[in-house]
């Protein structure tokens, strides 16, 4: 019933001239979750990666992130994908509206939002990412990321925060940089959130009384892993949630010359296949929109210079830049009809 009304309330509230060829997609979509799914009782949570870091001199006063690498937006962008609306600001509240529905339609239920410390343009935002998934009944949480300056006493505020806002739970990013014992005394002192420690190392999670871990990376944590990694995670107590992705790119960001590619899918496929397997809590998505390494799901358009979503299951036109959430909400309904993993 969820992904109806999901669906539903997103074309209510977005109305579009191409909406009759949308629906034609997303019956499509729902085909594929609710005859493919099996029946059994709802166990585990989809929750996205999102980031809320893009600025343009309209909106902000100045590009941010679309021009990283010598780029010059907004014909030309630091990734090898095009987004469909153009190059955006995170700041416009009709571009967060429309990316939360679209989280919602896709069958997601946590958006973990990254956040880089207080003041930071992320969490200037915060309230709007906020505000907008609570109309699309999603979760927030917090991606704490490794920003400047980052203690353990920083942490404590900031973990504080978190609480009085109401998020349950917080993702940490490069955990390590800390003791674990100092996330011990950090999750002591907030036993209202659940924090999940993004590492390979399930021990560590465990020493630093974590409630569970994520990998992020699904490059070099593929799915031959997740199977491992949540028997161990479960044997310890802790809850297991492996990181999936649609395929890596980030050369034309500047970042490293790694790259996984999207194989019309196959990619994405194979991930979650192998998450199913391995009984997890959570399944974590790399990525709703990390543009610049070429992880994300959010809608490309077909343009000369860069590449687009065609052939991705069969499809082309509309239907392939809509290909990824059309896919994802297969999967998720895959997921939430998964037996409990304990």
């Amino acid at each position: 019933m969820r992904v109806h009304e999901a669906w539903e309330l997103y074309y209510i509230r977005h109305p579009r001239e191409d909406t009759p060829v949308l629906r034609r997609l997303l019956v499509v979509g729902l085909a594929w979750a609710y005859f493919c799914a099996p029946s059994f009782a709802r166990a585990a949570t989809i929750a996205i990666f999102y980031y809320p870091w893009y600025s343009t001199p309209t909106a902000d006063g100045a590009w941010q992130h679309w021009n990283q690498n010598g780029h010059r937006p907004p014909g030309d962008v630091y990734s090898r994908f095009f987004p469909l609306a153009g190059p955006y600001s995170s700041t416009d509240p009709s571009v967060v509206e429309r990316q939360m529905g679209q989280i919602q339609a896709a069958g997601v239920d946590e958006v973990i939002t990254s956040w880089w410390g207080r003041g930071s343009a992320e969490d200037r935002r915060l309230p709007a990412v906020l505000a907008a998934a609570h109309r699309h009944r999603l979760v927030v949480a917090l991606h704490l990321e490794p920003y400047d300056g980052r203690t353990a006493a920083s942490v404590a505020q900031d973990l504080a925060y978190a609480s009085s806002l109401g998020i349950r739970d917080v993702f940490v990013y490069h955990p390590r940089d800390l003791a674990a014992a100092d996330w011990a005394t950090l999750h002591a002192a907030a036993p209202r959130l659940r924090i999940f420690a993004g590492t390979e190392l399930v021990g560590f999670a465990a020493a630093g009384r974590f409630d569970g871990f994520y990998t992020y990376d699904f490059l070099t944590y593929g799915g031959d892993k997740f199977a491992r990694f949540c028997s161990q995670a479960h044997a310890l107590r802790l809850l297991c949630a492996p990181s999936v992705g649609p395929g890596y790119d980030g050369s034309r960001a500047g970042e490293a010359p790694v790259g996984r590619a999207r194989l019309r899918g196959q990619t994405y496929d194979a991930l979650w296949a192998a998450v199913l397997q391995a009984s997890p809590d959570v399944v974590t998505i790399t990525s709703f929109n990390e543009w610049g390494e070429g992880s994300q799901i959010e809608p490309a358009a077909k343009r000369p210079g860069y590449r687009g979503y065609d052939g991705a299951w069969g499809t082309t036109g509309v239907a392939a830049q809509y290909a990824y959430l059309n896919r994802t909400l297969y999967w998720a309904a895959q997921a939430h009809a998964l037996p409990p993993a304990r």
